[in-house]
């Protein structure tokens, strides 16, 4: 659901999983997405002290109250709130600091409002929490509270974990979905209503990426190509028209779309630098002033954007400068900027020029830095940004792993 989903091949993804590990590991001067977690307040020296004791991290991701992350030994993390299970530790009960899920080696993680679904480095597909729709793919409606494996396949590259329902590629190209299916999101037309193992989404086996909306999808093909179904209330689909699609259907002509992300009702995507947005506008989630758009409108005019994340109403994006900026809703601090004001415009983050293309957002963000900090804000009723408090924090704070 949330977090940009890269459109370049993954053929060799395990490969450069186990190489980012490795590299982090050799210690400073890497320019590994690392990042140094803390489980509470701390005073400068000491969070200093943990910063450089805490594993590195390679990815973040935000679902609807929760966060995940994984660590360069490959260990999965998570923490925030866990009615469903979401945090894979055995409870339904809430951590305000980030807890192990339990000892296997990670890949790749997303998280969708009450599930969380990861990818083993053996190539395995696992999900967790929330599964009444189906959403966790195990053949079941019933939800876990730990990590089950979605059949027997070891060739899964990625995986998108929506509201309701989750897409995942293959090594092979391949595209799989499954879960809820009453907007036809799942891209295989209007029927089943529920899939609860995955179902193939047509017979390409060219797919790089794919993001899951709230009722909607959207994915990259290795070809540069951009496809999107599922429900067009607002026009997020970007076909030009509010009417809905049953299967892929392709976003223009273009063939350079690099990476796409897709929110409550809105997506975005980049194109060979530049950023465009589509579909619901209400909080201006589409970095642009107006209602809602029903194709792609390019946002400003930088071309030098590089990784965007969008969930919920809110999105954020860096930029090849290392600046990150967010926009759209702001009701819990959420752009980072200090305030709980709406932004219909990207706004900075602070002055930073060190983040990299590490980002989650939702109703609360993350963004992972060069230097090694990983740093959240916006909302944390349920301990989502990791900080040992339940406290809404307006800017980016630094949170940590154990060591």
């Amino acid at each position: 659901m949330s977090g940009h989903q890269d459109g370049r091949p993954r053929a060799r993804w395990r490969r450069a999983i186990r190489l980012l590990a490795a590299v982090a590991a050799m210690g400073a001067g890497s320019m590994v997405l690392t990042t140094a977690l803390t489980a509470g307040p701390a005073a400068a020296g000491a969070a200093g002290r943990a910063a450089s004791a805490a594993p590195a991290v390679t990815s973040v991701t935000a679902g609807g109250a929760h966060t995940c992350a994984i660590s360069a030994d490959e260990a999965l993390w998570c923490w925030g709130s866990n009615y469903g299970g979401q945090l894979g530790d055995g409870t339904t009960t809430n951590r305000s600091a980030p807890a192990r899920v339990g000892s296997a080696a990670w890949a790749a993680v997303d998280g969708g409002s009450g599930h969380t679904c990861a990818v083993r480095t053996d190539g395995t597909l696992w999900c967790w929490g929330s599964n009444f729709r189906g959403q966790l793919g195990d053949g079941t409606t019933t939800s876990r509270r730990e990590p089950v494996q979605v059949g027997t396949a070891t060739t899964w590259a990625g995986v998108s974990a929506g509201p309701a329902h989750t897409c995942a590629v293959r090594t092979d190209g391949t595209l799989w979905c499954w879960g809820f299916n009453r907007t036809a999101q799942l891209g295989v037309g209007d029927d089943p209503y529920v899939a609860t193992t995955p179902v193939q989404v047509g017979a390409a086996s060219n797919w790089a990426s794919v993001s899951t909306g709230f009722a909607h999808t959207c994915a990259v093909r290795t070809d540069g190509t951009l496809w999107c179904w599922g429900l067009s209330s607002d026009g997020q689909l970007g076909l030009g028209t509010l009417g809905s699609q049953t299967t892929p259907a392709q976003v223009g002509t273009a063939t350079d779309w690099s990476g796409v992300t897709a929110g409550y009702a809105h997506t975005c995507g980049i194109r060979s630098g530049a950023l465009w947005c589509w579909g619901e506008n209400g909080y201006g989630q589409l970095g642009v002033s107006g209602s809602y758009r029903t194709a792609p409108i390019q946002v400003g005019t930088a071309t030098t954007w590089s990784w965007v994340a969008a969930s919920g109403d809110t999105s954020c994006a860096s930029r090849t400068d290392g600046s990150l900026w967010c926009w759209g809703k702001n009701a819990f601090g959420q752009v980072g900027d200090g305030t709980t004001t709406h932004r219909s415009a990207p706004t900075r983050v602070g002055d930073a020029t060190t983040w990299t293309g590490g980002l989650a957002a939702a109703d609360h963000a993350c963004g992972i830095r060069t230097d090694g900090g990983l740093w959240c804000w916006g909302d944390n009723s349920g301990g989502q940004l990791g900080d040992g408090t339940t406290v809404q924090r307006p800017t980016p704070a630094q949170v940590a792993l154990p060591g």
